[in-house]
């Protein structure tokens, strides 16, 4: 089955749908299934609403942190580099802002709690 078509409230082709569902209407999906030779509309709805508070970032902006980048991985390296990564020969991490590691896309490499609160401690 692939989606045809992909509509938020309102736009046309929805509205009996908004009318029927209101507020609780997220988007609806016109689908086709060319092997059974049908087209479906389904509806994504929210079904329930409570209040949440995410979660506070594990670092600030501006703290340093370690980003394992693997031998062979250049291009990561080189956007790392970019981004005013620093290798630490000590720790063999790259350092950089969390902030930086954040737009890179990169917190899942972030190696320990935290490297250092500077650049200043360790070998670069």
């Amino acid at each position: 089955m692939r989606t045809r078509q992909i509509l938020k409230p309102g736009q046309r082709g929805t509205r009996g749908l908004l009318a029927e569902y209101g507020e609780r209407l997220l988007c609806v999906r016109y689908r086709e299934d060319r092997q059974q030779k049908k087209r479906y509309t389904t509806v994504e709805l929210i079904v329930k609403q409570v209040d949440w508070e995410p979660p506070a970032p594990p670092f600030q902006a501006e703290t340093i942190v370690g980003v394992r980048v693997a031998w062979g991985e250049k291009e990561i390296a080189c956007a790392v580099k970019r981004a005013g990564g620093r290798w630490n020969r000590v720790k063999r991490v790259w350092e950089l802002t969390y902030e930086r590691v954040r737009a890179l896309g990169l917190e899942d490499r972030i190696v320990g709690p935290k490297v250092s609160k500077s650049r200043d401690s360790g070998s670069h």
